[in-house]
């Protein structure tokens, strides 16, 4: 018994419970589904009329034949181009020749394709006709003679092409009636319905009754019209939605609505064209071309989208089923459509074996996902052949009886009333076959209405169980997956359950906290509200993982210490989650039929279980997602506030000095990062400069960033004008507070305002640049290792002095190693940034450099961007 999983889109995973017997419910189904049998009714009709009426125009009617194809007019020439000479025929006896054109039959210029037609009928074998021929290369008409000879069949060319329609329409009707509530299954059945046209209309239909013809050549040139969007718009969404359906959803109506637009005004000719003013504008080789690209557009996006689906899916159950319909598709449809493209773009025309060869290879389409079908179960049709025998004499019987009823009336119909309509109405012998096909899906769709009408009794009489079964799978189906906590399903259990079973009572035990299963529903004859998980029965249960009747296994003997022993059940169901997890348990009492607890209830009640298992699997995901989400929007809040604050640690504004312009700036990658810059105050006319670049990223490296700020401002304040002492001091404190992996790069100065002068230590930071109104370009070396790293450190301080016009510029390794496409932004890009900009304001310096920095990496940051500009005055 399979029961409905996610993916419900996905053909095969959608499986409904209408493959059970049916139920009273369908006594009064949705209108909607009423709708659709009608629909479904009226298109097969359509459909089963078309193709009666193809087979019928393209069998072989002639007793005679020369032994020549010559398949196409030539209306400009009112000629017929001969194709291909059987060899040792009459034909070839004559003279005939390929490429020949025939002009004249008997001394009759030909008027239409038909003219050969109508001249063949008029002979019999042994006759002789004589053939105007224009050939290539000759002034003059040749006149050959040749003699008919008898007709054999028709090659298999012509068998293939008489009989095209059949597997379209067998395999499409077929999966369409079996599925009618599934769009992906209507998509399939147009989309084969619209197949059938695609070998163009066989003379024009001109051996189908006049009355019935409008209909044929309607049904034909509206389906040849949307052949390329209905195969594009299956295999758009089918196994899965394409990448372009997503992108563009529209453009699947557009192509209908084009396609309608080329078929209407071709509805009295079979084939398709454009409107009578475009046709007229672009004139006759443009305006004939173009319905054939734009369905050979569609046809191929079609393939495209199927490629794609096919190569993305890396599920090995899903790549298996959809593997014989790629291939299947593929090879049925690029070789036929290679010819036409030559045929249409180089004026190529193929050889008759080739076009035998493409008719027969295109067959590939409908058998392959024939074939899916009943061998993969894509649609899950196969579970139909399951059923017992007993029910395929009884229900089935039934409705077989009603198709015999109503092939026995078409056939009645066909030899006996069609006669009668003679007077009134022209019926020859295949147009009354063709009625008859009409009268007898008429009265096969009368008969179906009734058998709905005692379906239902039929089920109760001899189905009980499969009856009960319908009405739980159905509803839990429907409902199960919408439970939205476990008190819902529980609820849901129990009244199906009581229903279906009638147990004098029952409990729906579900997994609690503390590893505990709690009573959420059922009426007990003892209360017992909580069994612990570890319980033995439950144990034995669990690792069984099937119902079992309790007395006949004799498990109140053997766990008789159990509290479920208490409760003295009849039939404990055990429901698995995941990795077989014990979720919950039924526990069910006597039947009130006093009846024991029978396989088929078993094997309900098995299903049942199963779908519950499932139904808490995604409640408990539903429940841990939305934890989790909750969980991310705290944590993302917190970090937003941590932002706020090392935002406001930074300085928020630079130091007033009267020789120098400073300013700084810092972007970080993440919420909080580990780069940070500072101004200290020293004293009357002296300011530090600090920029540094802690280890790691992230949460930790924010808080050892804050710690060092607090550390360097604390020991300024003791050693202000000593920077190697001050950070000595520094060093000592992070290596004894901080893990061993954890340091920092950094840069102190000290800038003494009236004298211009810098004295500085660098920590292992990025050497800053000093760069002179020459053009040249001074960097401060490292006098220091990194800071926090060794227990004995020791540094030196160097000195340097900042001239009119020069421009100090103090930045992280964020800014020199940015990327794009693999290659760094660079100290030279840098140096360029400052010199374009050294002459503004050293605000302006720092905005535009790191604005080109986010600029050159496309706002793809990996990395602290921190820039500090000293600009002498």
């Amino acid at each position: 018994m399979i029961l409905p999983i996610p993916g419900r889109h996905h053909l095969w995973y959608y499986y409904r419970a209408d493959m059970l017997p049916h139920s009273p419910a369908d006594h009064s189904r949705p209108r909607s589904r009423a709708v659709l049998v009608a629909l479904a009714v009226m298109f097969a009709a359509w459909t089963l009329l078309y193709a009666v009426c193809w087979i019928v125009a393209t069998r072989p009617m002639l007793s005679v034949e020369l032994g020549f194809e010559a398949p196409e007019f030539l209306p400009a020439e009112h000629a017929l181009l001969v194709q291909s000479v059987t060899k040792g025929s009459p034909a070839e006896q004559a003279g005939m020749l390929p490429g020949d054109k025939i002009a004249a039959i008997d001394g009759k210029a030909l008027e239409s394709a038909n003219s050969q037609t109508v001249a063949w009928s008029a002979h019999q074998p042994g006759d002789r006709v004589h053939l105007t021929i224009l050939r290539a290369g000759q002034v003059s008409p040749v006149v050959l003679t040749g003699t008919f000879r008898p007709a054999g069949g028709g090659g298999l060319g012509t068998q293939l092409r008489t009989w095209y329609p059949v597997p379209f329409v067998v395999v499409g009707l077929t999966v369409l009636f079996l599925r009618l509530e599934d769009r992906n299954v209507w998509l399939l059945a147009l989309l084969f319905g619209s197949f059938t046209t695609t070998s163009g209309p066989p003379e024009g239909f001109n051996g189908v009754a006049a009355s019935v013809r409008p209909l044929v050549l309607t049904y034909n040139t509206l389906f040849l019209g949307v052949v390329g969007p209905l195969f594009y718009w299956f295999f758009a969404v089918f196994p899965a939605r394409s990448p372009l359906e997503r992108r563009v959803p529209w453009l699947k109506w557009v192509a209908i609505g084009l396609g309608v637009c080329l078929a209407l005004p071709g509805v009295t000719t079979g084939r398709l064209q454009l409107p009578g003013p475009l046709a007229a504008a672009l004139g006759d080789p443009d305006s004939n071309r173009i319905p054939f690209w734009f369905e050979f557009s569609f046809l191929a996006l079609g393939l495209v989208s199927l490629a794609a689906t096919f190569v993305s899916t890396h599920d090995a159950g899903t790549r298996r089923r959809i593997r014989v319909i790629f291939w299947g598709t593929t090879v049925a449809l690029v070789p036929p459509l290679a010819r036409l493209v030559a045929e249409n773009a180089w004026g190529f025309r193929a050889p008759q074996w080739l076009t035998t060869v493409n008719a027969a290879i295109i067959l590939l389409f409908p058998l392959s996902f024939a074939y899916a079908v009943v061998k993969h179960r894509v649609l899950e049709i196969p579970v139909l052949l399951r059923r017992s025998a007993r029910y395929l004499l009884v229900q089935r019987g039934f409705a077989l009886s009603l198709s015999l009823v109503s092939i026995a009336l078409t056939l009645a119909f066909v030899f006996s009333f069609a006669a009668r309509l003679q007077p009134f109405v022209e019926v020859d012998g295949p147009s009354g076959i063709v009625l008859g096909a009409i009268f007898g899906t008429m009265v096969l769709w009368g008969g179906l209405r009734i058998h709905r009408q005692v379906s239902g009794r039929i089920d109760r009489a001899f189905f009980r169980s499969a009856y009960d079964a319908r009405i739980i799978l159905e509803d839990l189906a429907e409902h199960s997956r919408t439970a939205r906590d476990r008190d819902e399903l529980a609820r849901l259990l129990e009244r199906h359950l009581e229903k279906a079973l009638e147990p004098a009572w029952l409990l729906v035990y579900l997994a609690g906290n503390d590893n505990r299963l709690v009573a959420v529903a059922g009426r007990p004859s003892h209360g017992l509200e909580q069994i612990a998980t570890d319980d033995p029965m439950l144990a034995y249960l669990a690792a069984r993982g099937q119902p079992w009747d309790v007395r006949e296994t004799g498990l109140l003997a053997s766990h008789g210490a159990s509290p479920l022993a208490a409760l003295d059940p009849d039939c404990l169901v055990p429901i698995l989650g995941r990795n077989r997890r014990l979720e919950g348990v039924l526990v069910l009492g006597s039947r009130r039929s006093e009846e024991p607890y029978a396989g088929e209830d078993k094997r309900l009640l098995a299903s049942v279980a199963s779908q519950a298992g499932s139904a808490l699997d995604n409640i408990c995901f539903a429940e841990d997602l939305a934890e989790r989400i909750e969980h991310e929007r705290r944590a993302a809040r917190e970090m937003e506030i941590a932002r706020e604050v090392q935002t406001r640690l930074l300085p928020q504004a630079p130091p007033q000095l009267l020789t120098a312009d400073c300013a700084a700036q810092c972007i970080q990658a993440r919420s909080v990062g580990g780069d940070y810059f500072d101004f200290l105050d020293l004293g009357t006319g002296r300011a530090g400069l600090v920029l540094a670049d802690v280890s790691g990223k992230g949460v930790h490296a924010a808080l050892l960033s804050a710690s060092l700020q607090a550390h360097l401002r604390s020991q300024a304040a003791l050693a202000p004008l000593d920077p190697v002492r001050l950070l000595c001091r520094v060093n000592d404190i992070l290596w004894k507070s901080t893990a061993p992996q954890h340091y920092a790069t950094l840069f102190y100065g000290i800038y003494d305002d009236g004298a211009r002068h810098l004295r500085y230590v660098n920590c292992g930071h990025n050497p800053p640049m000093l760069l002179h109104p020459d053009g040249s370009v001074e960097r401060l070396a490292v006098t220091a290792p990194v800071v926090g790293l060794f227990e004995t450190w020791e540094c030196a301080a160097s000195e340097v002095h900042l001239g009119p016009g020069d421009l100090l510029a103090v930045f992280s390794d964020g800014i020199t190693e940015a990327m794009h496409d693999e290659e760094e932004f660079g100290e030279a890009r840098l140096i360029d940034s400052l010199r374009t900009q050294r002459e503004l304001p050293a605000a302006t310096i720092v905005a535009a450099v790191l604005d080109r920095v986010q600029t050159f990496s496309a706002g793809d940051q990996s990395d602290d961007l921190t820039l500090l500009v000293v600009r002498a005055r």
